[in-house]
């Protein structure tokens, strides 16, 4: 199985505002499920500086529906 890069390394921001590294891509160990691997551009009180998430790459690249209409969920931002 050959593995598709389709997210790029770098800035992104999400649709509510806030700003993530995206760090690369991985599979999911058991469905080998493309999973976008990022990072908080930002800290939280409740989540621990340099906390890595995951988010399905389908999910990443979908468009979301807001009162503007629809929007990337994740966009990226320009060096």
């Amino acid at each position: 199985m050959e593995f598709i890069k389709r997210v790029k390394s770098g800035k992104y921001r999400h649709y509510k505002g806030r700003e993530y590294e995206v760090l690369g891509m991985a599979l999911h160990s058991e469905t080998l499920e493309e999973m976008v691997v990022y990072k908080p551009l930002y800290e939280t009180p409740d989540i621990a500086p340099g906390t890595l998430w995951v988010r399905p790459a389908a999910m990443f690249l979908e468009t979301v529906t807001t009162a503007q209409g629809e929007v990337q969920r994740f966009t990226p931002l320009q060096a």
